[in-house]
């Protein structure tokens, strides 16, 4: 005989379920009820609201005689895609977690978590704990089986809702970029405060010690010694420390806050739910702003540094690439001459070596090559002190009288004319390639307006040349701005060692610091000649005695 499911055995007993809530708590206890807030900003407007929502479910719970207030939990101004930083959510669920909340009420999903995945995570934790989540807006109770499809359906509209909010003040603060407003960051910033009206302001103390680096900086200093100078002087850093390292003086020397411009969007949000940020390597547009605030370098200087520290990244790399001792990416030089002196036949650099002579050890110059494995056997060797004499005097020289008078091959005059002249040729060639381009876009424009059936062939045939044209077009204007970019950094660089060596006084003794300021190249001529370059375009050629 098959017994019926509804009927029960006469020795059993039924004894029947009782809640998970009380199991756990005695049935004449006060229901515990806390509430969570949040608000994304620090608006007063959003203030208000904050403060709102505080009053009403302080109110409401202690108006339930069954139920006990644990506690307002509430964020301001804090985003609510991530409760990483929410503290007082995070101790709102550790309170669930120690078994001393019953319910929490909310205002809305959006108030709760704009992650879907947070938000569900939490929910399903809290209800696994035996807590009620009550969501008033949406009119949700967690504790009903059917509320974790509702949650996450409004969940998901709370998430995209706060993506397209981030893509709204993306766009926001991009269009405020274009229009040159700087969002100044100026916490780490040595040498400069914010004040009361937003914009920055010059703490001179702090401004002596960023003058002093650029200074040191452009004098040929290595950033490493310029540090050991500042830590052994106590000059103090934006964070208080007086230690310094080489990369504090890089960040100081690449900043170009410290000359008045501002480059904005140097780094961008990657997803907006966990506020991830990343460098702009050219994911996208930055913008930059000159003349933004008051600088504490001048424009030289800062320009005069930026030349040095394009020229001495160029010399790493050519020694990566020659594979020699040179190739160290913090490539240090004791001896100015070590990257300036080049061979007649081979094209190296020279380097020093010591001699033994009947007067002792004397410092050498020989061609590398030659040193390191007999070849250039043709190239000649010359006295450091022999070197150091004509340099000198080809710099006393050039201050002294006029460049024709000196033996200048070209003068400063001459190269500054002969820069402008080339500058205004290709401002001019731009000028007429920006206008093809032009023609070429007015002419696609009107081919596709016209365009028939009868036509497709030949149109299509047009189109193709047209954008051969202006591919042929685009190279060639991208090929002038960087022949005029060159042209105003040539500008640039003989602008200063102009004043260099305007302001520069006759030296007697031969400093490591000299060759850095005035000089680019000097090249060994014959053993009794070398011919010097200056750092203004002027080109000396000078006797060894």
């Amino acid at each position: 005989m098959i017994m019926n499911r509804t009927e029960i055995s006469e020795n059993v007993t039924i004894i029947p379920a009782i809640s998970r809530k009380s199991l756990s708590t005695d049935s004449n206890r006060l229901t515990r009820v806390a509430a969570y807030c949040r608000v994304s900003t620090e608006e007063e407007n959003q203030k208000n609201s904050y403060a709102a929502q505080i009053s009403y479910y302080t109110e409401y719970i202690n108006a339930a005689p069954e139920w006990k207030l644990v506690g307002i939990f509430a964020d301001e101004g804090i985003s609510g895609t991530r409760t990483k930083n929410r503290a007082q959510f995070n101790s709102m669920m550790e309170l669930a977690r120690k078994n001393k909340i019953d319910i929490i009420l909310c205002k809305s999903i959006s108030r709760f978590a704009r992650n879907t995945v947070d938000c569900l995570d939490c929910i399903r934790e809290l209800k696994s704990l035996g807590v009620t989540v009550i969501f008033e807006k949406e009119n949700i109770n967690t504790s009903t089986v059917s509320s974790e499809f509702a949650i996450s359906l409004y969940a998901s509209f709370a998430q995209a809702e706060s993506e397209s909010i981030s893509k709204n003040v993306t766009w926001g603060i991009e269009r405020s970029f274009r229009e040159g407003n700087v969002r100044y960051q100026m916490g780490r910033t040595l040498g400069y405060r914010m004040g009361a009206d937003g914009k920055p302001y010059i703490v001179e103390d702090e401004a002596q010690t960023v003058r002093k680096i650029f200074s040191l900086y452009a004098e040929g200093h290595r950033a490493e010694e310029i540090a050991g100078l500042l830590t052994k002087e106590g000059a103090v850093r934006r964070n208080g420390s007086s230690v310094w390292e080489r990369f504090h003086v890089y960040q100081i020397l690449k900043n170009e806050k410290y000359v008045g411009d501002a480059l904005l969007q140097k780094t961008y949000t990657v997803n907006c739910l966990t506020h991830e940020r990343a460098k702009n390597c050219g994911q996208k547009p930055m913008y930059f702003v000159q003349n933004s605030h008051k600088g504490i370098i001048d424009r030289r200087t800062y320009d005069a540094v930026r030349l040095e520290l394009e020229k001495r990244k160029r010399r790493r790399e050519y020694g990566k690439k020659q594979g020699s001792e040179f190739a160290d990416p913090v490539f240090r030089t004791r001896y100015s001459l070590s990257r300036c002196l080049v061979c007649p036949y081979c094209g190296s650099y020279y380097k020093r070596c010591t001699w033994i002579l009947k007067e002792g050890k004397v410092g050498m110059w020989r061609c590398k090559n030659r040193l390191t494995g007999n070849h250039c056997p043709k190239s000649f060797s010359y006295r450091e002190s022999d070197l150091h004499s004509a340099i000198l005097n080809a710099i006393n020289n050039m201050m002294a009288i006029p460049p024709a008078a000196a033996g200048c091959v070209n003068s400063s005059a001459e190269i500054h004319k002969k820069l402008s002249d080339e500058l205004d040729r290709i401002n001019k060639n731009i000028s007429e390639t920006v206008r093809e381009l032009t023609q070429v876009e007015i002419t696609r424009n009107e081919l596709l307006s016209a365009v028939s059936g009868s036509m497709i062939d030949k149109v299509s045939a047009e189109l193709t040349d047209l954008n051969r044209r202006e591919a042929e077009i685009a190279d060639r204007l991208d090929s002038l701005k960087y022949r005029r970019d060159l042209i105003n950094k040539e500008q640039i660089k003989a602008d200063n060692a102009d004043k260099l060596l305007n302001e520069f006084k006759a030296v007697k003794v031969f400093d490591e610091t000299l060759l850095p300021r005035f000089v680019t190249r000097i090249d060994a001529l014959d053993k009794n000649e070398i011919i010097i370059t200056f750092a203004n375009g002027a080109v000396s050629r000078s006797k060894i005695k």
